[in-house]
């Protein structure tokens, strides 16, 4: 089946990738053309320009599949399309879509006669082996002309049509949300091993022995196994963790139907704390703690983690008779 494949980063890439394993006829376009000039070495037509690839896509029913980071990228590109396809093309959006977005973009490209389909896609960088699994929203027969690209971009019974416009990054929403909560657990538990009396145990194995009949076995318990095999320390990770916006808008529809979900909640709060050098909520509270009990706190640029007990920290000059007692929080 003939389609073109608009954006070839991690996703994008190995998607055009397992299409021309599979004898499909793929046209490439990226921003800088040196993936795109890699992906015809192994099959697929390229295009330099929009233009180029609407004119090499040409045809009834042509399938332009959009895999761009979410914002102006995928704005930009989506206006242009809107100029140049033709009344029963078929726009695919594969990126990280917020569904609202996907409900005003599907009801423009109507105006012109233009199908539009929004596909939440997982799988990361092993999809080019497993496959990815895919989420579909849009018209039943639209997604149904596609199902030969999607029958061999998915793994078997990895793809599905959830509905209509929108429903299908709804869903992927939903499942990256999840996933910040899994990731989340994981994290704290090998924290708690880690800072344990056990601490010397090896994570790696622990992650072994757990996904072999363990009710917490998952591919995400898999990858952690990996990690921890070179060093149980991450020595070369900083805890510095983004987040691409689902959860967020998985936490704001929470709030938005009045379904409690404080897992997930705190799963995205703990990746904004992440990215914060020194916390000032945390500055409140031991100014707090200091004023009220004359508890002792850190000054700036103590390395903490170096310092011996008591080293750097200071009392209140003057603290109160009567204060809450050390024990006190």
């Amino acid at each position: 089946m003939k389609i073109a494949i608009l954006g070839l980063g991690r996703m994008g890439f190995n998607m055009a990738q397992r299409l021309i394993e599979r004898k499909h006829d793929v046209i490439v376009y990226n921003r800088s053309r040196e993936k795109t000039d890699r992906l015809v070495a192994e099959g697929a037509t390229g295009a330099y320009s929009l233009k180029e690839l609407q004119e090499k896509n040409g045809g009834e029913n042509s399938i332009y599949w959009l895999m761009l980071p979410a914002g102006d990228p995928t704005e930009n590109t989506l206006k242009e399309l809107f100029n140049l396809l033709n009344p029963g093309d078929i726009i695919v959006e594969g990126g990280n879509t917020y569904y609202k977005d996907d409900i005003k973009r599907s009801a423009l490209f109507a105006e012109k006669g233009i199908k539009y389909l929004d596909a939440g896609v997982s799988g990361g960088v092993w999809g080019l082996k497993n496959g990815y699994c895919t989420m579909i929203g849009g018209e039943k027969e639209t997604f149904e002309y596609i199902k030969p690209i999607l029958d061999d971009l998915a793994p078997e019974n990895g793809y599905m049509y959830c509905g209509k416009t929108g429903a299908g990054h709804y869903v992927k929403m939903i499942h990256n949300g999840i996933e910040y909560g899994l990731m989340e657990a994981y994290a704290e538990g090998f924290e708690l091993l880690k800072a344990s009396e056990y601490g010397d145990i090896n994570l790696s194995e622990v992650s072994g022995m757990w996904n072999n009949g363990s009710v917490i076995r998952s591919w995400l318990l898999e990858l952690l196994q990996e990690s921890f095999k070179d060093d149980d320390n991450l020595e070369d990770f900083a805890g510095y963790v983004e987040d691409s916006g689902e959860a967020r808008w998985t936490v704001l529809e929470s709030i938005d139907k009045g379904v409690a979900m404080p897992v997930i909640a705190e799963s995205l709060y703990k990746r904004f704390q992440s990215r914060q050098k020194d916390v000032y909520s945390n500055k409140v509270v031991a100014a707090l703690r200091n004023q009220f009990g004359g508890h002792a706190f850190y000054k700036k640029d103590t390395d903490i983690r170096k310092s011996s007990a008591g080293a750097g920290k200071v009392k209140a000059a003057n603290p109160q008779e009567g204060d809450v007692d050390a024990s006190d929080k």
